[in-house]
């Protein structure tokens, strides 16, 4: 059972080193700040994308630690661990033994080679130009090495040419048994929620843009949700599509992300107006995870497709690039806005965003946990950590800008930084306050103003935040039944 609490990111090597070191942070300098849970990014034996590119799900990637390091963290707190149901790694098991042997392998099947496609394995641009691509072609060749023949196989994902991630066919029963392997595991070692990351890039059907392809999609859904159930284990699709399929997932009673509000905050704290975010506020599904800042960016398109005015959309990522932000650009044409916007990700950290302003930060954490869904918090923005351009700079990832890893020495410093400790005493607020699990109202204000207001019997909590300054205040009712004022 999902806890209406505040979640923690984090990679298993980021604060403090491994999972130990984790698993001690929670314990001690984290304690009863996570109740929540904590999402630890891939885990797992991997050759690529920072642990995107898994070998297997069985294994811990031991410079991490291992199973026991999960089962202890998973004692006191939910664990949530991703799945890239879409794709595996190059160098995995499955994929060195199809390299090797081709369609002589046991494991031939897990692939999408090109004949699976198009009858006669031939790619065809019209085919392709439909689709919605991440790479300059959703395919890759190799050499089989006992036989010289060259196989293509489908690879929506990969900075390298052949790519590092292998997709697998999710319509074969040997990768069905695969999953079910996995759950298993997941549930042996204490994993409660497990994230279907690039789900939305799974089925891959001709004259479609093989992104989110319905009702195809819905199905295997139905099918790894009935697995998970049976496991015990939630599952949240991450789906970054227009807004409408969110809440289509959402309507069929499935968790999904909130990938818009946190364009919306950093929209009204630059624009210093609101009218578009409490627009927004009113009317949004509540079962969502929000989130402000990730290991990527912040999402403009496809999620805000239609939502979005893209000359305004524009300002907003010159003003963000203007303050040390680099960006994540869409490829295909066909899925570029008519004018050419085509920003993908804004991708920094959501303190320099905002000038590393310690009020804006704080009021934009405010609207985050008066927003109705679970709060996930990554580890960057828990640290009000800043751009790191030299990392950039060192590998020519941009993501790299968002991703610094910390020791222990460095956490806490950053526990003694006036804006790390307003921000622990908001999420223990978050917390601790009964109201969070009632009704939830965007209060009428001017246009230089937030009001949002959560009620629950005879509890309540109203946050006001006045966009001219950036104050951020929480009147609510205490255990005295007195009014108390608190200012962020």
């Amino acid at each position: 059972m999902l806890k209406n609490k505040v979640q923690l990111i984090t990679y298993p090597d980021s604060l403090g080193g491994d999972l130990k070191a984790l698993d001690q942070l929670m314990k001690e300098k984290l304690q009863n700040l996570f109740p929540g849970g904590v999402h630890i990014l891939p885990p797992f034996p991997s050759s690529g994308d920072r642990g995107f590119a898994p070998l297997t799900y069985l294994e811990i990637d031991p410079e991490f630690g291992s199973w026991e390091d999960i089962r202890s963290i998973g004692e006191n707190h939910d664990v949530l661990l991703d799945l890239m149901v879409n794709h595996i790694s190059k160098q995995s098991p499955y994929f060195q033994d199809f390299f090797k042997k081709g369609r002589q392998s046991e494991y031939a099947d897990y692939f999408i080679t090109l004949d699976k496609i198009w009858e006669d394995g031939q790619p065809k641009e019209e085919d392709i130009n439909k689709m919605f691509l991440r790479r300059k072609r959703p395919y890759s060749t190799f050499t089989i090495e006992n036989t010289g023949e060259e196989e293509q196989v489908w690879t929506t994902f990969g900075k390298s040419d052949p790519s590092e991630q292998i997709d697998l066919d999710v319509h074969s029963e040997k990768v069905k048994q695969l999953f079910v392997d996995f759950f298993d595991n997941f549930k042996a070692n204490n994993v409660s929620i497990v994230r279907l990351d690039a789900v939305g890039y799974i089925i891959k059907k001709l004259g479609t843009s093989c992104f989110f392809v319905e009702p195809d999609i819905y199905q295997f859904l139905e099918w790894i949700k009935s697995i998970a159930d049976a496991r015990g284990i939630t599952l949240l699709p991450e789906v970054h599509a227009h807004y409408e399929t969110q809440y289509k997932l959402a309507e069929k009673g499935y968790w999904i992300y909130d990938f818009i509000l946190p364009y919306r905050v950093l929209e009204t704290l630059i624009n210093r107006r609101s009218d578009a975010l409490k627009s927004y506020l009113k009317d949004r599904p509540h079962k969502q995870f929000t989130m402000l800042d990730c290991h990527d960016g912040i999402p403009v398109k496809p999620d805000l497709d239609d939502l979005i005015d893209t000359k305004e959309a524009q300002s907003i990522v010159d003003e963000a690039v203007k303050r040390g932000s680099n960006l994540s650009l869409i490829l295909s044409d066909e899925h570029k806005s008519e004018d050419g916007f085509d920003v993908h990700q804004i991708r920094c950290t959501y303190y320099s965003v905002l000038n590393e302003n310690d009020d804006a930060y704080l009021a934009a954490r405010a609207i985050q946990f008066f927003t109705p869904g679970i709060p996930q918090v990554y580890y960057v923005g828990l640290l009000a950590g800043e751009n790191n351009e030299e990392k950039v700079n060192e590998t020519g990832d941009g993501r790299e800008i968002n991703r610094e890893n910390f020791t222990i020495e460095q956490i806490e410093a950053a526990f003694n930084k006036d804006v790390v400790k307003r921000l622990t005493e908001l999420i223990r607020f978050r917390n601790e306050y009964d109201a969070f699990n009632g009704d939830f109202k965007v209060l009428d204000s001017r246009d230089d103003e937030v009001t949002l207001h959560f009620a629950k019997d005879h509890l309540y909590c109203t946050l006001h935040i006045d966009l001219t300054t950036y104050q951020a205040t929480i009147v609510y009712l205490n255990e005295f039944d007195e009014v108390v004022e608190y200012v962020i």
